[in-house]
């Protein structure tokens, strides 16, 4: 198990010491599967060019000191997995419903790529869609629209999971039991779909389900916000009973409520929010405790009139003190809006800038992967140089647990030329990361990160390293997945 891990050179981090990038930072991008977004580029491709091309967005991220990838794994009722609860994605094999040839493990596969590059990997699921489309001659004959007919609603020009129903969420919750305990995931992810957005002219048609379930003083809104309130709080128990360490993040439709409706709302003026149109209700999901990070998506510029990145911003990170609050960024909008402040090369770079200067903000994420790959190389090199240079901890989940973590046994070290080769060995039972650091000055810094496997035990990698590189202090820790660090442990270099 050989593995390369690259250590920017001293000069380089002493020119880049100056942006006071954080030790520990959320850096995620979004992998986006519905509709072959962002992967597979076509469900037809053949098998290499799927993995390369997944191959390639980790790379591109990786050079970019990303350390977290979220992959949509069920985008309307299917899966990127063998499972018997759904069937396989259209968008993986062309066909839902069919195996991918030679392909038989997938997200397995996905979890050891991204883990390879040090990055996290975030499963992202959407609870409720069923369907893309009213069209559902594409889907498999044991999709749930033909398995139980009687959880779909039909609404707008899709077909949605009622909510309302018990039994709808019993199976939610089923599904991510499985891909908690038989995948390496290190978090469960959901998105902005709950309730469906709005469609004028259409009712959601679940008063039957309301009038069986629905309490007697509850009104219809506040009955729906407590059936996703619901489905949040059994996931959160499902995840942290089977594996504590796990996390639970969900991205919300940036405004919450508008000012004009509630004095705790924003200063905005969004056609549609998450509480009053999506039924969803993030605060109390922080204040109860049943998420360990919140990343609303603010895909607005800065000053933009009707809903401000800068206003938003500044009203998740005062209202949603009790939990990891990271940033969604709109970078697909770069060059490719209406909004004239998206032509700038300066835009995401001024919201990165703001986040930081947030004291209750912890980091970023992108949507989606493909909007920087092979274009806007002029804000690549901006992020790359002054936000991106050194690498950074991820933030660990909220019911973080103190552990004791022992000093990694270093079996080897040898240098060739200007290539270091380390084997180490450990035994902790959930490690998280082998870190590398340079000390200077009684002060160290990560230059490097490594994703230890739960099944790998110990493992050999390699260092390139200047010459100046060879003459620094370097030492080497491990941490596990709540976050915990073992002391530091020096490399001689013989």
């Amino acid at each position: 198990m050989q593995r390369f891990l690259y250590i920017i050179p001293i000069l380089f981090l002493l020119s880049c010491a100056t942006t006071k990038a954080p030790k520990e930072e959320f850096r995620g991008v979004w992998i986006a599967t519905v509709a072959n977004i962002d992967w597979p580029k076509h469900p037809d491709d053949d098998l290499a060019k799927k993995k390369q091309d997944f191959i390639g967005i980790l790379d591109f991220y990786k050079k970019m000191n990303f350390n977290a990838a979220i992959v949509q794994v069920r985008t309307a009722g299917d899966a990127f997995y063998p499972t018997d609860l759904a069937p396989w994605s259209r968008y993986l094999t062309g066909t839902e419903g069919e195996a991918p040839k030679g392909f038989e493990k997938p997200l397995e596969w996905m979890i050891a790529e991204t883990h390879k590059r040090g990055m996290e990997f975030h499963a992202w699921l959407n609870p409720y869609r069923a369907t893309v489309s009213l069209d559902t001659s594409l889907l498999s004959k044991t999709h749930d629209y033909y398995q139980h007919p009687d959880w779909i609603i039909k609404y707008g020009k899709k077909n949605y999971y009622n909510p309302g129903l018990p039994e709808v969420r019993e199976k939610f919750n089923s599904i991510i039991e499985e891909l908690v305990t038989k995948y390496e995931v290190d978090a469960i992810h959901f998105d902005d779909y709950f309730y469906p957005y709005k469609v004028e002219g259409e009712t959601f048609s679940d008063e039957e389900t309301f009038k069986k379930y629905g309490l007697q003083d509850q009104t219809l809104e506040d009955w729906r916000r407590s059936n996703v309130d619901s489905l949040v709080k059994n996931v959160h128990e499902t995840i942290k009973t089977n594996k504590p360490w796990v996390q639970f993040g969900i991205s919300p439709f940036g405004v919450w409520k508008n000012r004009s409706t509630d004095p705790r709302g924003s200063d905005t003026k969004a056609g549609q929010t998450t509480y009053e149109d999506l039924y969803a209700d993030p605060l109390l999901w922080v204040q109860e405790g049943w998420l360990d990070y919140l990343a609303p998506q603010v895909y607005w510029s800065m000053e933009y009139a009707v809903a401000s990145h800068e206003v938003i911003t500044t009203w998740w990170a005062n209202n949603t003190p009790n939990t990891n609050l990271y940033v969604g960024n709109g970078t697909y909008k770069i060059k490719n809006n209406a909004d004239k402040a998206w032509k700038k090369k300066n835009e995401i770079p001024k919201q990165l800038n703001f986040a930081r200067d947030l004291e209750n903000i912890d980091g970023n994420i992108f949507f989606s992967a493909k909007s920087l790959i092979g274009q806007h190389e002029k804000v690549n090199k901006k992020l790359q140089k002054k936000y991106y240079s050194l690498p950074a901890q991820n933030p660990g989940p909220l019911n973080k647990v103190v552990r004791e973590i022992q000093l990694p046994a270093i079996g080897s070290v040898h240098l060739n030329n200007q290539v270091l080769d380390i084997c180490i060995s450990h035994t902790d039972d959930i490690p998280r990361f082998l870190n590398l650091y340079i000390s200077k000055r009684g002060k160290t810094q990560l230059v490097g990160k490594e994703y230890l496997s739960e099944s790998d035990r110990d493992g050999c990698y390699q260092l390139n390293l200047t010459e100046k590189q060879q003459r620094s202090n370097l030492q080497i820790n491990i941490s596990d997945a709540f976050g915990n660090q073992s002391a530091m442990q020096p490399i001689n270099i013989k």
